[in-house]
C-alpha cells in the first residue's frame, strides 16, 4: 500500500497538474487562445534555463552519455521503423499518415511530461536525460519524420528541402541553444554569479506546472469520433512497444551503467506523444486524428507510466 501511495505521489500531482489546466480552460478562466502564449514561454524561456542550468553545473563527461543516445536513438528508431512498415505496408495508408502515426508511436513529451515526472522520480538526473533526449528528437526523430511526410505526389521532390529547412529551423530553437549553452558552459569550468545563477533558477522552475497546464489547457474540445483503430495502434505503440523496445536496446544493445539514466530511458518510452504532435500534423491534414490520438494516450499513460513506476520499484535496473 506504502508503495501505490508512493507512485501515486509522484504521477497524482503530474495527471492533477493537467487536469487543472483542462477544467481551467473548460470553464472560462483561460481560453484556449491563451495556451500557445504559455507554451511559448515555456519553449522559448523556461526550458532553456532548465536545460542550461542542468547542463552548465555537470561535467561533460557526465553528461555526454554515449551509451545514452544510443539505446534512446536506437529503441525510438525501431519503434518508427515498425510503425512506419505498419502504416504503409499492412493498411496502405499514405506516406504523410504513416509518418504521422510513427510519431505518435515514438516521439514522446519529454518536456512537457517527462522532466516533472523524472524529476520527481530521479531527481537532478532529469535535466540531463531532458537534454540527452531533446538532442535525439530535434537532431534526428522529427527532421526525418517531418521528410518522409513530404514523400507523397507531387511533395517528394521537397522532402530534402524541408528536412533541410528543419535542421536550419534547429538555429532558431532556444531549447537547443540552452543545450549548447549549458555544453559550452560546463567545458569552461566557471560559475555562474550568484545574482544571474538564481535567475536562471528561477525561470528554470517555472517550466514544470506551467508546461503540464498548458497540456491540459489544449485537451479541451478534443473529440474522439470513428478512430478508434487508428487510436489503439498509435496508442499500444506509444505506451506498450515504445517502453519495450528501449527495455531491449538498455539491457542488450546499449547498457547504461548508471541505472537513474537506464529508468530515464525507461520513463521516456513510456511517456505520451510530444505536446506539437497535432500541429505537426496538420499541414498534411491529419489534425484531427493526431489530436483525438494525443488526447487519448495522455489520459491512458497515467496508468501505464503508474504501472512502470511500481515495476521500476520492484524490479532493479
Amino acid at each position: 500500500m506504502d508503495t501505490a501511495l508512493d507512485i501515486l505521489g509522484i504521477t497524482g500531482p503530474i495527471y492533477l497538474a493537467i487536469a487543472l489546466g483542462y477544467v481551467a480552460t473548460r470553464r472560462g478562466l483561460f481560453t484556449q487562445a491563451d495556451m500557445p502564449v504559455f507554451g511559448r514561454f515555456t519553449i522559448q524561456i523556461a526550458l532553456p534555463a532548465l536545460l542550461f542550468n542542468a547542463l552548465s553545473q555537470r561535467s561533460v563527461s557526465e553528461i555526454f552519455n554515449l551509451q545514452y543516445l544510443g539505446a534512446y536513438a536506437a529503441g525510438s528508431m525501431l519503434v518508427m521503423g515498425c510503425g512506419l512498415w505498419w502504416a504503409r505496408k499492412v493498411q496502405g495508408h499514405s506516406w504523410s499518415y504513416s509518418s504521422m502515426m510513427a510519431m505518435g508511436m515514438s516521439c514522446p513529451n519529454s518536456g512537457f511530461v517527462g522532466y516533472p515526472i523524472m524529476l520527481l522520480t530521479l531527481g537532478p538526473v532529469a535535466g540531463v536525460a531532458l537534454a540527452l533526449n531533446m538532442i535525439v528528437e530535434n537532431l534526428f526523430l522529427i527532421p526525418l519524420l517531418l521528410a518522409l511526410a513530404d514523400r507523397d505526389g507531387s511533395e517528394a521532390r521537397h522532402a530534402w528541402g524541408v528536412l533541410g529547412q528543419t535542421l536550419m529551423g534547429l538555429l532558431k530553437n532556444p531549447m537547443i541553444w540552452g543545450i549548447v549553452g549549458g555544453f559550452a558552459w560546463s567545458l569552461s569550468g566557471w560559475q555562474l554569479p550568484a545574482p544571474l545563477a538564481r535567475s536562471v533558477n528561477l525561470f528554470a522552475a517555472a517550466s514544470g506546472a506551467l508546461s503540464l497546464f498548458v497540456i491540459g489547457g489544449s485537451l479541451v474540445g478534443l473529440k474522439v469520433q470513428g478512430l478508434h483503430g487508428t487510436l489503439s495502434q498509435i496508442t499500444f505503440g506509444k505506451l506498450v512497444l515504445h517502453p519495450l523496445a528501449m527495455a531491449a536496446m538498455l539491457f542488450w544493445v546499449f547498457p547504461v551503467a548508471d541505472p537513474s539514466l537506464r529508468s530515464a530511458a525507461l520513463i521516456s518510452g513510456a511517456l505520451p506523444m510530444l505536446g506539437i504532435y497535432t500541429i505537426l500534423s496538420q499541414r498534411h491534414g491529419h489534425g484531427a486524428t493526431s489530436a483525438a490520438t494525443l488526447l487519448v494516450t495522455t489520459v491512458a499513460s497515467f496508468f501505464s507510466l503508474s504501472a512502470l513506476l511500481w515495476l521500476l520499484r520492484h524490479l532493479p535496473v
